[in-house]
């Protein structure tokens, strides 16, 4: 290794190269279905954009892809403010849509109180 103790070498970008960063953020989930959710969050998301979601359903996690179909402020706190946002799962795999199924099953048995 050289003294910049790197495996691969860098390459210098001439002009602009664009990416994106993705991160983890706290959400609520205010609605769910095997189509898509309404969640809360701090920050706004763009329509049309994609999201990966991480869900926690009783005793699994899922990670769910989800298109934003619509999002609104509802509350403004002082400098805090909070969107509602509708979004389209897609792309669900199996597994997931079963475990998801199976969520939504055991919510409704729950309150039914059978």
């Amino acid at each position: 290794m050289g003294p910049d103790k790197r495996e691969a070498e860098r390459v210098p970008i001439l002009g602009e190269l664009q990416g994106e960063v993705m991160m983890f953020e706290p959400m609520l989930v205010k609605e769910i279905s095997r189509g898509g959710a309404t969640v809360d969050t701090r920050f706004p998301l763009h329509l049309n954009s994609l999201h990966d979601l991480r869900l926690t359903l009783g005793a699994h996690s899922v990670v769910v892809k989800g298109r934003v179909v619509h999002s609104r402020i509802i509350d403004v706190d002082q400098d805090i403010v909070t969107y509602r946002t509708g979004m389209e799962f897609i792309e669900l795999s199996e597994r997931v849509s079963a475990a998801i199924a199976a969520f939504l099953e055991t919510l409704k048995v729950n309150r039914s109180g059978v």
